[in-house]
C-alpha cells in the first residue's frame, strides 16, 4: 500500500499508545454431522490462534456446550455490548448457510440467525466492521450488510450458490499465511486472504476435477455488489471502473490486518484512521490522473501528502 515510508517515520514521532485492540468474534454454527463438526472446529481454531497472536478481544460462540443463553442470544449480546466501541470488529460466521429467495439464514445451534437480524444489530454500530461469512447461499448477507467502513465477504456469489464451499477453510489458512502477503509488507490483509483463499479454491475444484460450485465475493466500497477475486492480477484490476470516482473493492479491505506488522501494530488509533483516510483518498486521486490536467493531478496530491506529513508532529 502506500505510504509505507511514512509510517516508519511516524513511528519516531508519536506516543507509545497504540492502536485500539481489534475485537473477534467467531461464531460457529451447527454442524449436521460428525464430519462437519470437526472441520468446523479445525477452521474456528484458526482463527482463534491468529486472533490471540494479533492480541485481539476473543470470543467464540458454538463450540461449547449452550450455557443459559441459546447461540442467537449471545451473539446478540456480544454485538449490542460492542455499541459504544471504536475498535475494528471481525465477525467470521463458519458453518451451513440457508436461501429460500426470500431469507438468507446461517444455521446457529438453536434458533438461526438472519441476514435482517444482523443488519439490525449492526445498525447502530460506528465502529469498523468485517463480516465475514463462509456458508453456502451467504451472498445475500453480504447485499443485507452493506454500508461504509464496512468490509463484507461471503463464500458465494449468489443465495442459489447453496452446495458446501470449501473457501472458509482456505481463508482460515490464508490469514496467517505468509504466501499470502501479495505486497510483501511482512502482514496478510483481509484483502490478500481472500484473493489467495479464492484461488486456492479454484485450484481444489481444477485439480478435482469437479464443477466449481461456490465463487467467493467481498465487497467494501458500500454498494453490496461485490467482486471476485478472478477481477484481479495480483493486487491490481484488470478492468479499471467506468466512474473514476468509484472506490473500488479491496481498498479498504487491504487496510485491514488481523496480525499486523511491526509498523503498523505500533500506530497509535487516531493516527492509523487518519492515515487511512489519507491513504484511499490518495489512491482515489491516482485512478482520476488521466483526467486531470497535469497541474491539478499534483496540486491535489501534494495537498494530501502534506496532510500525511502534518500526522508526524
Amino acid at each position: 500500500m502506500f505510504a509505507t515510508l511514512c509510517l516508519t517515520s511516524l513511528l519516531l514521532l508519536q506516543t507509545p499508545e497504540v492502536a485500539s485492540q481489534a475485537e473477534v468474534v467467531i461464531v460457529v454454527g451447527a454442524p449436521g454431522s460428525e464430519e462437519y463438526g470437526e472441520r468446523f472446529t479445525a477452521w474456528a481454531e484458526k482463527w482463534q490462534h491468529a486472533a490471540q497472536e494479533g492480541q485481539a478481544r476473543l470470543t467464540v460462540i458454538g463450540l461449547k456446550d449452550a450455557e443459559t443463553e441459546n447461540d442467537l442470544q449471545r451473539l446478540q449480546t456480544v454485538l449490542t455490548e460492542g455499541g459504544q466501541s471504536e475498535s475494528p470488529l471481525w465477525l467470521v460466521f463458519i458453518g451451513h448457510g440457508t436461501f429460500d429467495r426470500r431469507d438468507a439464514k446461517f444455521n446457529l445451534r438453536g434458533p438461526d440467525v438472519s441476514a435482517g437480524d444482523l443488519k439490525t444489530w449492526l445498525a447502530p454500530l460506528r465502529r469498523p466492521i468485517a463480516v465475514i461469512d463462509t456458508t453456502a447461499a451467504s451472498a445475500p448477507f453480504l447485499t443485507a450488510l452493506a454500508a461504509d467502513n464496512r468490509v463484507l465477504i461471503s463464500a458465494t456469489k449468489s443465495g442459489g450458490e447453496q452446495n458446501f464451499p470449501y473457501f472458509g477453510g482456505y481463508l482460515a489458512e490464508a490469514i496467517t499465511d505468509m504466501d499470502a502477503d501479495l505486497d510483501k509488507d511482512q502482514q496478510v490483509s483481509l484483502w490478500e486472504a481472500f484473493l489467495f483463499a479464492s484461488r486456492r479454491t479454484d485450484e481444489f475444484y481444477k485439480t478435482d476435477g469437479r464443477l466449481q460450485t461456490e465463487h467467493a465475493i467481498l465487497d467494501d466500497n458500500g454498494d453490496g455488489q461485490g467482486v471476485r477475486a478472478e477481477a484481479f492480477r495480483g493486487l491490481e484490476p484488470i478492468q479499471v471502473a467506468a466512474d473514476a470516482n468509484q472506490q473500488l473493492d479491496g481498498d479498504r479491505a487491504h487496510q485491514w490486518h488481523l496480525l499486523p506488522n511491526a509498523e503498523e501494530a505500533a500506530l497509535p488509533a487516531e493516527v492509523r484512521r487518519q492515515h487511512d483516510r489519507l491513504e484511499l483518498e490518495i489512491l482515489a486521486l491516482k485512478r482520476q490522473k488521466a483526467s486531470l490536467s497535469e497541474e491539478d493531478y499534483y496540486q491535489q496530491l501534494e495537498g494530501l501528502l502534506l496532510q500525511l506529513a502534518e500526522l508526524r508532529n
